[in-house]
């Protein structure tokens, strides 16, 4: 059997679909299952061990005629039995349909002409279970696993070179994240690690810096504090390798986070527009959301994150 998910999205999408990729191999253990995703999410897969073959489409491109007969190829050279799909336009339902797919299942819609198995979306509840939904089309009613990843050797080993590069074995330490679109002040990080050093001065505090625009808010913390560590992981999977290791993460909606998630380590997360019950697991107290009441991240208080720090 050869199964086909259609994903969406960026990182933190890919990341929170893992849960039904896992529950889908647990169903079918001989299945090749494959994801087609947008070439900005495709390093998320280096720590999904579920997926045969990331295949690139960008969803949010203005596709032509051709992207679209190139894509309807691409999946019939592959004569898939199942698609799963969270796309909900019209013209990828249409091509899921044009290359007899015998089985597809999608989000209900008005109308839903060419998804074989359509499911109604709930979209009030945590996103990685709102997307496990969908096994409900192929009769799999279990219950959503919790979001797990595998890390490589040679990332856990990165990682932990790392640590001792940074002297950051016998100390610990804290891994601070505020990167992604909604960036929180300056002089709030600022206040929240003074504090923090005041509090546990032998605990080290460790930036993690991604993408080139991540300086933006680690260049202002450096000229602060001087004591501050850097580390910059050259892909995902040693990105949660380090996350792993931390004792506590504080960060903003990122793909951190999820990582966060899926490593089990104890995180506060600052939450602006993004709705916090929809990003992380429900009744798990390791991780902490303060919600902006203006949706504003800005607005969350220092002392209110602070709060929550020492209740973890």
């Amino acid at each position: 059997m050869r199964i086909l998910a259609l994903v969406p999205g960026g990182i933190n999408e890919q990341i929170l679909f893992f849960p039904t990729l896992e529950d889908l191999k647990t169903q079918y253990p001989n299945a090749i299952i494959d994801v087609l995703v947008e070439p900005r999410a495709k390093s998320a897969y280096r720590v999904c061990p579920q997926v045969h073959e990331v295949l690139l489409f960008d969803y949010q491109d203005r596709n032509g005629l051709a992207d679209y007969l190139n894509l309807l190829g691409i999946i019939r050279d592959r004569e898939y039995d199942i698609a799963l799909t969270l796309e909900k336009r019209w013209s990828i339902s249409l091509l899921l349909w044009l290359n007899g797919i015998p089985v597809t299942v999608g989000y209900k819609t008005q109308p839903s002409w060419f998804i074989s198995n359509p499911v109604p979306q709930k979209t009030e509840q945590y996103t990685a279970e709102m997307y496990h939904d969908l096994l409900q089309g192929i009769d799999i009613k279990s219950t959503c696993p919790s979001l797990k990843i595998a890390l490589p050797k040679e990332d856990i080993a990165w990682a932990e070179a790392e640590q001792k590069r940074l002297l950051l074995n016998e100390s610990g330490y804290i891994v601070i994240y505020g990167g992604a679109n909604e960036s929180y002040p300056i002089p709030q990080w600022n206040n929240i690690i003074n504090r923090i050093q005041e509090k546990q001065p032998s605990l080290s505090i460790v930036l993690l810096q991604g993408s080139g625009g991540d300086e933006a808010w680690i260049s202002p913390l450096l000229s602060r504090c001087s004591d501050l560590k850097v580390t910059k992981p050259g892909d995902i999977g040693k990105l949660a390798a380090m996350i792993a290791g931390a004792n506590l993460m504080i960060c903003t909606d990122s793909p951190p986070l999820q990582l966060g998630v899926a490593v089990g380590t104890y995180t506060v997360a600052l939450f602006g527009k993004t709705d916090a019950k929809k990003r992380l697991p429900p009744n798990d107290d390791r991780f902490i959301a303060i919600q902006s009441s203006t949706y504003n991240l800005g607005d969350i208080q220092a002392s209110k994150v602070l709060e929550k720090i020492w209740r973890t």
